[in-house]
């Protein structure tokens, strides 16, 4: 009889081995295909061409072409301040007047000394000729008059100093002196009774770098700049609550050296200021053309990686793929960036999803809607 400890030892080995072998078999079956993702949306926009002049922009403070400090040309107690704090003043228009009666007193004495010297002056010629006065009197006689007369005038000067009048055409500052308080019109010790700035033109001052200017200088000497205004450097101009650059003026002057602390020389601007918005004090941006007009190649910002020190744009092949495309670039100019090479006009570059391709990678590409620029030229 067969011992069923001796037949069931090798049941289990085999239930074993065939065990093993299905689930080697199982394994070695091959995966069904995977499913590839599909290829990522970007937004892609043409390289675009235009005709561009590049600016570079500085900060610049506005300030009066004139500034005048008024001050008394004769002493006496302030009668009358005809004028509001701010004003915008004609040249003429009167601002303060002085108590005009001791002036008034001493014209009105100095007046009957000259009408008497003057009526004695008159009678010369015939006093000399019936010999009723010697040569020496009528030359004491005219010395009389022309003293008298001379002292007339001062006095009427004085008088009319008594009327304060605006210098200029400008904006007037506040009254520093009031009325009852008394004033000195001496030579060096008169009172400072307010202020008046021009308003209409303005000039803007900024300070520029060395190498800006070199660039500029050589520029001008090769007449690029400044052939469409008489010859004249064009500036835009831009305050803080402005967006673009709608101040249009032309540079006065620079400076006659370099700060050698600074490493940057001063320049002057003017603009025309109808409007009164540059009010003098002011801190704007201000940028001045460093190239003449000249085609260029402008790419949105977003479009732009950074790859170590190089930047590079994605560039849209024929196949819907993006190809790694190196390139050079430029300033800002009206919110996109210029592009020195690697780019040329029309081609289509990712300009949204920059960051979800690879080069080679297949890509969706939708069409980006046009969107008005925004004016932000800058280096």
């Amino acid at each position: 009889m067969i011992s069923n400890k001796k037949f069931l030892r090798p049941l289990a080995a085999f239930v074993v081995t065939a065990t093993t072998v299905a689930l080697l078999d199982g394994c070695s079956k091959p995966a069904g295909p995977q499913q590839m993702p599909p290829p990522a949306q970007v937004t892609v926009a043409p390289v675009e061409q235009k005709d561009i002049v590049e600016w570079n922009e500085f900060t610049g403070h506005a300030m009066p072409v004139e500034s005048v400090e008024i001050r008394p040309r004769t002493s006496g107690y302030i009668q009358e301040v005809r004028f509001q704090s701010g004003q915008l003043v004609k040249k003429g228009d009167m601002l303060f007047v002085i108590d005009p009666r001791w002036n008034q007193a001493v014209y009105d004495q100095r007046k009957a000394q000259y009408d008497q010297t003057k009526s004695e002056a008159d009678r010369i010629d015939l006093l000399l000729k019936n010999n009723a006065i010697s040569t020496e009197e009528a030359g004491a006689r005219k010395a009389r008059f022309e003293e008298a007369k001379a002292a007339l005038e001062s006095a009427q000067l004085d008088l009319d100093y008594t009327e304060v009048k605006a210098p200029i055409d400008g904006r007037v500052s506040r009254a520093l002196m009031t009325e009852g308080n008394y004033v000195s019109g001496n030579a060096g010790l008169a009172s400072l009774l307010t202020t008046v700035v021009s308003v209409d033109p303005v000039y803007v001052y900024a300070d520029i770098d060395e190498a800006t200017l070199l660039k500029f200088n050589e520029l001008v000497a090769a007449k690029k700049l400044g052939d469409d205004n008489g010859g004249k450097i064009p500036v835009e101009l831009q305050l803080a609550d402005e967006t673009g650059f709608p101040h249009k003026g032309h540079i006065e002057s620079f400076d006659n050296q370099l700060n050698a602390d600074t490493g940057s020389i001063l320049m002057r601007a003017i603009f025309p200021n109808d409007s009164g918005k540059i009010v003098a004090g002011l801190f704007a941006r201000v940028r001045l053309p460093l190239s003449e007009k000249h085609e260029a190649l402008l790419v949105d910002e977003r479009a732009i990686g950074t790859d170590q020190a190089s930047k590079f744009v994605l560039a849209l092949t024929s196949s819907n793929t993006v190809a790694y495309q190196p390139v050079v670039l430029g300033p800002m100019y009206d919110g996109k960036r210029i592009v020195r090479s690697g780019l040329t006009a029309g081609e289509k570059i990712v300009v949204n999803g920059l960051a979800r391709v690879r080069p080679g990678s297949p890509v969706t590409p939708q069409e980006e809607t046009a969107a008005a620029p925004v004016e932000t030229a800058k280096r």
